[in-house]
């Protein structure tokens, strides 16, 4: 692996900490799940900065609201919501074709971690459809509104859970074996950042940068809402390379990605703790594995995800 790219940031730096001195004004941004926790936080520094935000979740209510809680406390009043479920592609489409203008920034945040095993109304597995598919329909159907902006980036979140397995591209959906939340879980996070890598290669010309990142690991939001307690590979010492970040610190990443000059012209890399992250060293919880970032992985997927998701691009 080439030099990795570094900042002046750390593990403790805060969203606010990486955007201050920004200023977003005029920029259009997009943050999709962001009625809490990771996406909230950075919606809501995003418009301290200035720029105009539109809140992109499935529960309209709780993105009107949150809306008005950010337009409120910031005192920027550019801050809307829209409707989006990412498991349901007719609302995603719908959500694009309402969509009008130049688009500089989308964060792709929303995501669901190792759920029941549920289905799409088409027959896709949740995670995979939700994590990735949606989102990946998602920006490619804003790919003309982000190339019109001109510079515009594409943060899309990943995990360190991307770690336990690769994408299983003859059974994506586990209809020929057993499902297992965890992963799938993971299968949907590699899927996050070999998009990256592959839109970051396909999009160059047009001046879009597309990076993928681990937030770290943060309890105080409602990702876990499915486990009864952290598991048992949760390390509070950190001995394992993994700390416990508050919200603040875990959206630090993302605001770095969609918002800082200091990664300006940065694309197809994963990012952690504000910095590009090195190899993946079996045992300790960082770092990428080389699958996650293989390009022919990614072009597989790319190819994959037009024929799940019965996109034309």
């Amino acid at each position: 692996m080439a030099q990795r790219f570094t900042t002046p940031f750390n593990p403790g730096s805060t969203a606010a900490d990486v955007i201050a001195g920004v200023d977003l004004t005029g920029r259009r941004v997009i943050v999709t799940g962001a009625t809490s926790g990771l996406g909230k936080e950075t919606a809501r520094v995003m418009a301290s900065a200035g720029a105009e935000v539109t809140i992109a979740a499935r529960n309209v209510q709780a993105a009107d609201s949150t809306a008005r809680e950010i337009a409120n406390r910031t005192g920027n009043d550019r801050v809307s919501s829209g409707s989006l479920d990412l498991s349901d592609l007719d609302s995603v489409d719908a959500f694009v074709s309402d969509w009008s203008g130049p688009l500089d920034i989308l964060v792709n945040n929303a995501g669901i971690m190792a759920p029941p095993e549920q289905r799409t109304s088409d027959g896709r597995e949740l995670q995979f459809a939700t994590n990735h598919l949606g989102h990946f329909r998602l920006t490619l159907g804003l790919h003309d509104a982000l190339a019109s902006a001109g510079k515009a980036r594409v943060v899309v979140l990943s995990s360190v859970g991307h770690v336990n397995g690769p994408v299983r591209f003859d059974d994506p959906d586990f209809t020929k074996e057993r499902y297992d939340p965890w992963l799938a879980y993971a299968q949907s996070k590699t899927a996050n950042i070999l998009f990256a890598v592959e839109a970051a290669a396909r999009w160059a010309p047009d001046r879009i940068a597309v990076n993928a990142l681990n937030p770290g690991r943060i309890w105080e939001t409602g990702l876990g809402r499915h486990m009864d307690a952290p598991p048992a590979s949760f390390d509070p010492s950190g001995k394992s390379g993994v700390t416990e970040k508050n919200t603040a610190q875990g959206a630090a990443t993302s605001v770095l990605l969609a918002a800082s000059p200091l990664v300006e012209g940065i694309t197809g890399k994963y990012f952690e703790d504000c910095q590009e992250a090195g190899p993946y060293i079996p045992g300790v919880r960082r770092g990428v594995a080389d699958y996650a970032i293989d390009p022919d992985n990614a072009r597989a997927l790319w190819d994959l995800s037009l024929k799940l998701s019965n996109a034309d691009h």
